[in-house]
């Protein structure tokens, strides 16, 4: 394309620039002319578009290099995910999971998930027996589609029967084994609050017996016959009105008797080992107290009679003796030598520290000579 500069003030022309290359200049076609007007000084002019046949033929070749382009581009990337599916990296587990295209919806979870058959997959309704129990005895294990026989002992075996009194051999007054109505932990026996009328046999290794608030009325000879190891016994918040005088005496190992909150108004003969007696709050009387019937518990040194019905303190009182509560009684007087030994001024009785007296009609400041060996004076009334 030939190209021409037009000078202000002069309508001389110059000689023309070198010719421009057109992309579109085709060999055999001639240019048109382009007015003078048209150039100045420094600016080119626009090139000519081409004839329509020509743009459609490059417009069709465009058209294919984009094609030829575009299934290049995608072989080559289906060419790298190949690779990557076949030789994934080591120590990566989760390249070769590769799930395509799909995504998880709400919409397709019924086709993976099937959940209306679900009762058809598993349905164990008719595997499960109805058991019926009509005693305590365990029942047998069946299998619906067992065929096998029960086993039947041989008539040759011969069982061992126990000769000793265990856990479960003992009846209680309800007709079950004791450890069934009571709570049986190693050696001690817990029976409380069980609605007992009566102590149930007990096992022979019995250390700890408690069978509080329950409706206990009496002890019979035998309940605790045998029981060469029992240390314990709680009988408190019962309705036990009498205690045969066989029932404790022969219980070497007995260490604490515990009767509160009882109908009690006579105590029965004790084991010489015995060393915490409590029978508050009962309706214990002088003359339910056999004489001396504390002095022969050389180890007794707790000894509980609060909250009865006696008129004088029982004695004579074991050396052995720490803690003496008569508080609510109706003791209005006491002997000079109910605690000290008068015929021995030098007598002292060191560890009986705790003596209670009031809440009784006595006046404790009538009989100073009574409290001469004691370390403390007596609590009660001195006026």
């Amino acid at each position: 394309m030939r190209g021409c500069w037009a000078v202000p003030g002069s309508d001389r022309q110059s000689s023309s620039p070198p010719e421009p290359l057109s992309p579109w200049k085709l060999p055999s076609q001639t240019e048109p002319k382009v007015s003078k007007r048209m150039y100045i000084r420094g600016i080119q002019p626009f090139p000519l578009l081409p004839p329509p046949q020509n743009l459609m033929k490059f417009l069709a070749f465009l058209s294919l290099l984009t094609l030829v382009l575009q299934k290049a581009g995608t072989a080559s990337l289906l060419g790298e995910r190949e690779r990557d599916e076949q030789s994934p990296e080591e120590g990566d587990t989760y390249t070769s999971l590769y799930v395509g295209n799909h995504t998880l919806s709400i919409e397709d979870y019924n086709e993976v998930i099937d959940l209306s058959n679900y009762e058809e997959l598993a349905d164990y309704g008719d595997q499960i027996p109805e058991a019926k129990i009509s005693n305590l005895t365990l029942p047998t294990r069946t299998s619906p589609t067992s065929t096998v026989a029960p086993r039947t002992l041989s008539p040759n075996l011969t069982m061992a029967v126990p000769t000793t009194t265990g856990l479960l051999n003992s009846q209680s007054s309800h007709g079950l084994p004791t450890c069934l109505v009571c709570v049986c932990l190693g050696s001690s026996v817990y029976c409380d609050d069980a609605d007992l009328e009566n102590i149930p046999p007990l096992p022979q290794m019995t250390t700890y017996l408690y069978a509080r608030f329950n409706h206990i009325n009496h002890i019979q000879a035998g309940d605790f016959k045998g029981l060469t190891k029992l240390r314990r016994i709680d009988l408190s918040g019962n309705s036990i009105s009498s205690i045969h005088n066989d029932a404790l005496r022969l219980l070497p190992a007995l260490q604490d008797l515990i009767l509160p909150e009882n109908q009690l108004a006579a105590l029965p003969v004790l084991p010489s080992g015995i060393e915490f007696l409590d029978v508050r709050l009962n309706r214990l009387q002088s003359s339910g107290i056999q004489p001396e019937a504390f002095v022969a518990l050389k180890k007794l040194q707790f000894l509980y009679l609060a909250n009865n019905m006696l008129d004088s303190i029982p004695g004579p009182l074991p050396l052995s003796l720490r803690s003496l509560h008569l508080q609510n009684n109706r003791i209005e007087t006491m002997e000079s030598d109910t605690f000290c030994d008068t015929g021995e001024h030098r007598h002292e009785r060191r560890q009986l520290e705790d003596i209670r007296l009031d809440g009784n009609p006595i006046n404790l400041n009538l009989f100073p000579e009574a409290y001469f060996c004691l370390p403390r004076l007596p609590v009660g009334n001195f006026i």
